[in-house]
């Protein structure tokens, strides 16, 4: 497994103001990592990474994320084509997330769905129950026809 500075070694100021990268990686060994589409500033989803993931996206250029229902590394859009060009890895004050800018290739679709992002539905109250509404996000590619399901 990669290796990186670990947090506990590092002062507030190191990790808050220095230049050390030190992601603190929960006990599962993994960070969470926000995406934004670059040219639009949508969020397009949230995932995680481990040190390997980090590593890999930083070797290759194209975001690498851990799956934890898979427990592998995967490589977003390998599969589907709709691959994720970092343009810049941010890392919050505490380094405890990530924020991945990208340019979403291929459809443009972030969303296994086959929508632009992960975040599709809006919660709304509706007499009095909440519920999930379609926010309007057409589908750019079938599903079906990529991943066969």
């Amino acid at each position: 497994m990669t290796q990186f500075t670990d947090p506990k070694t590092l002062n507030n100021a190191d990790i808050e103001s220095g230049a050390i990268f030190a992601p603190k990686f929960d006990a599962n060994g993994l960070v969470a990592v926000v995406t934004q589409e670059a040219s639009s500033g949508d969020v397009l989803m949230v995932a995680h990474m481990n040190a390997d993931a980090i590593a890999e996206t930083l070797r290759s250029g194209y975001a690498t994320y851990w799956s934890r229902s898979r427990a592998k590394l995967w490589k977003k859009g390998e599969s589907s084509g709709e691959l994720q060009e970092v343009v810049e890895i941010r890392a919050d004050c505490d380094q405890d997330a990530l924020l991945l800018i990208v340019n979403q290739t291929g459809h443009g679709a972030a969303c296994h769905t086959g929508r632009k992002s992960c975040f599709y539905r809006k919660v709304e109250t509706v007499d009095g129950q909440t519920v999930l509404a379609d926010s309007g996000s057409e589908r750019l590619f079938d599903p079906a026809d990529v991943y066969g399901r």
